[in-house]
């Protein structure tokens, strides 16, 4: 088999080329919906995504983590009662959300609507629902480590979804609502579609024993708020300036920044995944050096590819600004007195710290140290809470809120290597020489194949 075969057969290629299709989809659908809509139509989709993550995150942290450390290392007895503790644990969670949301819009609508938040409480707790199987489906297949079907499912989602907002941009003019409509269709087929192949994990439903289900609640306890904490971090920032003065038209411009920083999301993402498992299966057989070197070597890897990637984002901000929301986006807006260019050059320079801090976390999630994780997440919070509060209702700055992102993901690295420190003794220097290593082993690899076909 060749190099490059080789490649596309492994994890993190896989894991990559999955992330790739989807925020391309992604991408592309967020430009056509921008140039679509106005901007204050187009915040309150912005919103309506923002919240629908937040929850997304509550619904399925204490779960989502805890399902993939567990399955990595579970044996063929232990393995359906996992996964049907993982199904009740996700229905009761939708069934108490989507309670709690409809009170709310039942008891406040004239406030939920004027926010902005309309869209999102009236029809997330419907979508919540349809895409249980498919969801849990995923997780999964991520935690064993089948990238290749991920890819396949998902792409084929964002695809059909894509084509529905192509098709509104060409012809369709639908409104929000249709939109989502025609999300909530889409979900429940591939929902169906998933549970007829028998890949959603459902058929485990009454396996699930009162064992599993406080192995992984006890776990997932700490998960969950972290996970919630890491969501905040990305739409606190949203959700602040949407009560401000600055109102919709102001989310809508930092939506633009915000989407751009996502770029480098794709392959932190796609690193992410594929570390999770690996460092959690040797952390549960005891392998302490093993960890530390996965550590090493995926922080040093992403930092360097992100050095890359954020100096390309730093001198092309004008054409990303351009390319994803339009001309209406470029210059000094009138109204919230922000430039979405200057933002997305503050948010390059962030994306720099992204990996070592995202990595500490991940390194004490597979330890079994969630707890010391959500500690590191609730300071970040905090940090972060107060300079966009700081930003927005003193200062009146978008640049200001971004530049309160650089200071809490430092602070989080600092607190995460502190922790993480403690119990695998780690140095820092090790990152940075095992990252080149990475890449010298990956050249090394496809030279000598080509060597050999020169020979």
């Amino acid at each position: 088999m060749t190099a490059f075969g080789k490649l596309t057969r492994e994890a993190n290629f896989l894991s990559l080329a999955g992330n790739v299709v989807m925020s391309f989809f992604g991408f592309a659908g967020f430009a056509l919906l921008a140039r679509r809509f106005p901007m204050d139509v187009f915040g309150e989709w912005v919103l309506y995504i923002a919240g629908s993550a937040l929850v997304d995150m509550f619904r399925f942290g204490i779960v989502n983590t805890a399902i993939v450390r567990y399955l990595s290392g579970a044996d063929a007895e232990e393995r359906p009662r996992f996964i049907g503790s993982f199904i009740l644990l996700v229905i009761i969670a939708t069934a108490g959300i989507a309670i709690i949301m409809t009170g709310c819009r039942l008891l406040f609508p004239q406030a939920i609507a004027s926010a902005g938040y309309g869209l999102f409480f009236t029809w997330y707790p419907i979508v919540s629902f349809v895409n249980i199987p498919f969801f849990t489906a995923t997780v999964i297949m991520q935690a064993d480590q089948r990238f290749d079907r991920i890819l396949l499912v998902n792409g084929l989602f964002g695809l059909a979804f894509f084509s529905v907002i192509l098709a509104n941009f060409l012809f369709l003019h639908l409104t929000l609502t249709q939109i989502v409509l025609a999300q909530i269709a889409i979900s429940f087929v591939f929902s169906v579609v998933c549970m007829a192949l028998g890949v959603d994990g459902s058929r485990n439903l009454f396996k699930a024993t009162r064992r599993t289900n406080r192995t992984i609640l006890d776990f997932g306890k700490y998960t969950t708020l972290t996970l919630i904490g890491t969501n905040l971090l990305r739409s606190a920032d949203t959700l602040i300036i949407s009560l401000s003065p600055l109102g919709t038209a102001a989310v809508a411009l930092y939506s633009i920044p915000m989407k751009i920083t996502e770029l480098q999301q794709i392959p932190l993402r796609s690193f992410v995944a594929t570390a999770f498992p690996r460092m959690s299966k040797a952390s549960m057989l005891g392998m302490k050096q093993e960890v530390k070197s996965l550590f090493y070597t995926y922080a040093g890897a992403m930092t360097l590819l992100f050095a890359v990637m954020s100096l390309g984002i730093f001198f092309f901000a004008d054409f990303l600004v351009l390319t994803l929301g339009g001309v209406k986006y470029l210059g000094t807006d009138p109204v919230t007195g922000a430039n979405a260019t200057l933002l997305v050059r503050i948010f390059a320079l962030y994306g720099l710290l992204l990996p070592i801090e995202r990595m500490t976390g991940i390194g004490l999630d597979s330890i079994n140290q969630p707890g010391r994780n959500f500690q590191k997440v609730v300071y970040m919070v905090i940090a972060n809470v107060i300079g966009d509060l700081v930003a927005v209702f003193l200062f009146k700055s978008l640049a200001a809120v971004a530049i309160a992102s650089i200071v809490f993901t430092a602070l989080g690295i600092w607190i995460g290597f502190y922790f993480l420190n403690r119990d695998l003794g780690l140095k820092q220097r090790k990152i940075f020489s095992s990252g080149i290593e990475f890449y010298r082993q990956m050249i090394y690899k496809f030279r000598k194949p080509a060597q050999q076909l020169i020979d």
